[in-house]
C-alpha cells in the first residue's frame, strides 16, 4: 500500500513502543527539555478494509514553539495479522521555524517476519540523505537524485507541516500547496486541496472537522513493481482534521482512500493532548 502507508504513518503520520529518545541526541530535543511550555500528544488509530481490522497505529509527540519530536508504531492487526507479520517503528526530531517543521533526523525500523531493515535520514545542508542497513537491493528507477532530495522532509514531519497549514487564518484557507517528502528511498509530493467541512464521529472525537484531500505524486526512488498505479495517484487520501487545544493545532481523526481492494479507512480510537508547563 505505497499510497496509504507513507501518508498515514503519520501522519501519525510511520507510537509508541518507543525507540529510545536517548538515541536522538540533537539540538532540538535538548532545547525542548529546557522549554517552559510544551504540548504532548498521545494517539491511537485502527485501520480497516471494509469491516475487517487490518492495522494499528500509535503516536506520541511532544513540541513547543521552537522544536518537536515524535515516535510512531505501525503494525498489522486483525485479519491482516493472519497473513503478514509486519511492523514499522519510526522517530523524528527537529526544529519548528514559524510553525514549519525543519527535521534534523528521521529514522525507522521496518520488520517483515524475520527481515529487519533500519533507515536513518539526515538533513544536513537542506538535503535529505539516508543510510540503510542492510542496503536496498535497488534505489529505484531512477533513484532519488540530490536535486530531488533538496528541501524534502520526512513523512512524519509532513504532517506537522499539514497541521501548521490549518492553524490560524480564515476558515478554509488551510490544506493547500505541496509538501515534498523523502522516506529514505522514495521521493514523492503530497498535493493538498481543501474539501470543505463535515461532521465526523469517531471513538476519539466528534464534531466538525476540516476535510483535506492529499494527492500522492511519485517523483523518484521507485522500483517498477512498486510504482503506484494510475488509480492510486488519481484518487486522493481524504483526511478529516479536527482542532485541538482551542484550535492551536489540528490532528487527523479519520483517513480514507478508495485505492486498493475495498479501500482503507483509518480512525482514531483515542487522542489525548496535554499542555505541559515546567
Amino acid at each position: 500500500m505505497r499510497v496509504c502507508i507513507p501518508i498515514a504513518v503519520v501522519i501519525l503520520v510511520y507510537g509508541l513502543a518507543p525507540l529510545s529518545s536517548a538515541g536522538f541526541a540533537n539540538t532540538a530535543v535538548d532545547e525542548m527539555a529546557e522549554a517552559q511550555n510544551r504540548t504532548e500528544i498521545s494517539a491511537r488509530y485502527d485501520g480497516w478494509v471494509l469491516v475487517f481490522k487490518v492495522g494499528e497505529i500509535e503516536l506520541n509527540a511532544r513540541f513547543d514553539d521552537t522544536a518537536y519530536e515524535a515516535d510512531s508504531f505501525v503494525a498489522a492487526a486483525g485479519l491482516a495479522a493472519l497473513f503478514t507479520d509486519f511492523d514499522i517503528r519510526s522517530q523524528v526530531a527537529g526544529q519548528l521555524q514559524g510553525g514549519t517543521p525543519d527535521p534534523e533526523r528521521y529514522a525507522h525500523v521496518e520488520r517483515t517476519g524475520e527481515k529487519v531493515r533500519a533507515v536513518d535520514v539526515s538533513f544536513e545542508g537542506n538535503i535529505a540523505s539516508s543510510q540503510v542497513e542492510p542496503p536496498f537491493g535497488s534505489w529505484g528507477v531512477p533513484p532519488a537524485s540530490e536535486s530531488d532530495r533538496t528541501g524534502a522532509i520526512d513523512p512524519m514531519s509532513a504532517f506537522f507541516q499539514l497541521s501548521g497549514t490549518l492553524t490560524g487564518g480564515m476558515p478554509g484557507e488551510g490544506c493547500t500547496g505541496q509538501i515534498p517528502v523523502f522516506d529514505g528511498k522514495a521521493r514523492y509530493n503530497l498535493n493538498l486541496e481543501p474539501a470543505g467541512r463535515q461532521q465526523v464521529r469517531t471513538r476519539a472525537w466528534r464534531g466538525e472537522a476540516l476535510v483535506c484531500h492529499a494527492y500522492y505524486e511519485p517523483i523518484s526512488g521507485y522500483d517498477p513493481e512498486d510504482y503506484p498505479s494510475e488509480r492510486e495517484t488519481r484518487l486522493p487520501l481524504e483526511i478529516w482534521l479536527a482542532p485541538f487545544n482551542d484550535g492551536a493545532f489540528h490532528l487527523p481523526v479519520r483517513l480514507h482512500t478508495r485505492a486498493g481492494f475495498g479501500g482503507v479507512t483509518i480512525e482514531a480510537r483515542e487522542i489525548i493532548t496535554t499542555p505541559q508547563t515546567n
